[in-house]
């Protein structure tokens, strides 16, 4: 035992001598809790508080369907499970330049809005679509490790649900004219909103399609442009616009006579738009005030007998 240990001791300090040195174990990181700051139709917006130690390397969150969760017997799986979702985010965001940095020094907050993670840079993950409509959600997260510590603990798992009646971007992206359309959906926009005016450019309704399908692809105007759009439609259908018409006069006096892609090649900063495109999001989002209910339920399948009743 004594000769064992004794060699083991020799070629530790062989290893100094040598220069390979011994690694000396890190302490993990403080995790991070996970808040709702609040929710829309196909999106949840997170609150992510770093524990003392702060997130030097950023944090990744995890999320899936309660009703996968459950099933599970409401345990988390491992990575690569098809239920499971995740957003590794190390920053600096682009697209909402309020959301702050995911580095983070200790009781520091960053944001996240899942199901609005396609257009935002300095984040990777599985899953950049949109969440469901009325569908209850579990999220936690934990905060990255590098050379100075490693990975946390993960943070207290929320639960939580996007909401059923709103009419938002992911709406009206799905229920216009073809390609704008999916599954039995039909064509709900408005075509007293056409041609619509962003700026001081017209646009039939196959344009206005090719924008909201177009990635924002870090230019402002696009993001911009997708909100705008979507307070219109919802204006031309009976949504009240008065808690946002400064902001929609400011977006098209911003925007005036650019031409938003795919249809030009118009470009703004996202830092000069950050700031009504969120307000125009929050009452697309029905935070606001103001918005009507959808045209039709999202969720429901539709039938030529409920067509019949709904614009009879």
């Amino acid at each position: 035992m004594m000769r064992n240990r004794l060699l083991g001791l020799i070629l530790a300090s062989t290893l100094v001598v040598l220069g390979v040195g011994v690694a000396a174990a890190q302490s993990a990181y403080d995790a991070p809790s996970v808040s709702l700051v609040d929710r829309g139709l196909f999106r949840l917006t997170l609150g992510i508080t770093a524990g003392p130690s702060g997130s030097p390397a950023g944090f990744s969150i995890q999320w899936m369907k309660k009703s996968d969760y459950d099933a599970l017997g409401q345990t988390w799986p491992d990575e690569g499970h098809p239920a499971l979702k995740y957003c590794q985010c190390y920053g600096p965001y682009t697209l909402n330049d309020w959301a702050g940095s995911p580095v983070m020094g200790g009781g520091e907050t960053s944001y996240l809005q899942l199901g609005d993670l396609g257009d935002e840079s300095g984040l990777y993950g599985n899953d950049y679509d949109v969440l469901q409509p009325g569908t209850e959600y579990v999220v936690r997260g934990y905060a990255e490790g590098d050379g100075n510590g490693d990975p946390s603990g993960f943070s207290n798992t929320l639960t939580t649900s996007t909401l059923t009646s709103e009419c938002t971007q992911g709406f009206w992206k799905t229920h216009g004219p073809a390609p704008c359309t999916t599954g039995n959906n039909s064509n709900t926009w408005p075509s007293s909103c056409f041609p619509m005016m962003l700026g001081t450019v017209a646009y039939s309704q196959a344009q206005i399609c090719s924008i909201l399908l177009q990635s924002v692809g870090g230019n402002g105007l696009i993001s911009l442009a997708h909100q705008l759009i979507t307070a219109k439609l919802n204006g031309c259908s009976t949504s009240d616009l008065t808690p946002i018409a400064a902001t929609i006069a400011a977006a098209d006096a911003q925007i005036g006579g650019l031409v938003v892609p795919p249809v030009g090649s118009g470009y703004l900063a996202p830092s000069s738009t950050s700031s009504k495109t969120e307000t125009l999001d929050d009452y697309n989002n029905g935070l606001l005030g103001g918005v009507a209910n959808c045209p039709t339920p999202v969720m429901s399948n539709t039938t030529w007998g409920r067509l019949k009743v709904l614009y009879r």
